[in-house]
Order: structure tokens, then C-alpha cells, then sequence
């Protein structure tokens, strides 16, 4: 049941984003151009996901576990400290330079372009390179 959840999830996910345009990464570009042809819709569709986002945390902030018995791991530090900065920095570059941010990526990779594939190894390789120098770091 856990994984029909889930996959239910990612799919109500997925097709939200194509419904919303994200999967487009010139629609992503629109957005960010602010001295250009600014496109505003991406900010709508951030605000309705803060809209759903705020009260769903509020509530689960008080559980223990989620609807289906795992524990919760919600996140309790607050500090701005220059690792978050940097990292908050790197994201945004690479999510500006491609037009896509991790979710929508998957999304249009699923689809077989190029550009959103490499974008999701590029992004996998992140990943990893983050967890090799994390585990040196410690």
C-alpha cells in the first residue's frame, strides 16, 4: 500500500506539473527573466504549492508517524548557515542555466529528451559527489 501510495504521489505530481507548463523549460526561463518578457506563472503555481504545503506541515508537525506507520523526518534546523547559502546558490544556477529543477526533470526525462536526461545525471552525480565528500567532511 505504501507504494501504490507513493506512486500515486508521483503521478498526481508529474501530471500537475505538465498541466502547469513546468516541464517547459523556456516557460522556466520566462520566469526567471525579469528585465525581459517576465512570465508570472511559475510564481502561481509555487504559491499554490505553499498554499497545500504550509497547513500539511502544520498538521504532521505534531505526528509521529505518517498515514502509513513510517516514522516522520521532518526537518528541525532553521540556520541560514554558508553551506545552505552555497548549496541554495548552486541550485539555482543550475536550475536557471537549464531551465529545470529536479521534479520537472524527471518528469520530461521520463518523456526521452536529451537535455532532461543528462540534466537528471548531472544532478544524480551531484547527488553522489555530495554524499562522497559529506563522508569525508565526518
Amino acid at each position: 500500500m505504501e507504494r501504490g501510495l507513493a506512486l500515486l504521489a508521483g503521478l498526481v505530481f508529474g501530471i500537475g506539473l505538465i498541466i502547469a507548463g513546468m516541464v517547459d523549460p523556456a516557460k522556466v526561463l520566462g520566469f526567471l527573466d525579469l528585465a525581459g518578457a517576465w512570465d508570472p506563472s511559475l510564481a502561481l503555481v509555487m504559491g499554490g504549492a505553499i498554499a497545500v504545503g504550509i497547513p500539511t506541515f502544520w498538521l504532521a508537525k505534531g505526528r509521529s508517524t505518517s498515514a502509513c506507520g513510517n516514522s516522520m523526518q521532518i526537518p528541525t534546523q532553521s540556520a541560514i548557515t554558508p553551506r545552505l547559502i552555497v548549496g541554495s546558490l548552486m541550485f539555482g544556477a543550475g536550475w536557471g542555466l537549464a531551465g529545470l529543477c529536479p521534479g520537472p526533470a524527471l518528469v520530461t526525462a521520463a518523456t526521452g529528451n536529451l537535455s532532461a536526461i543528462l540534466f537528471v545525471v548531472a544532478m544524480l552525480s551531484g547527488f553522489a559527489l555530495f554524499q562522497v565528500l559529506e563522508t569525508r567532511r565526518s
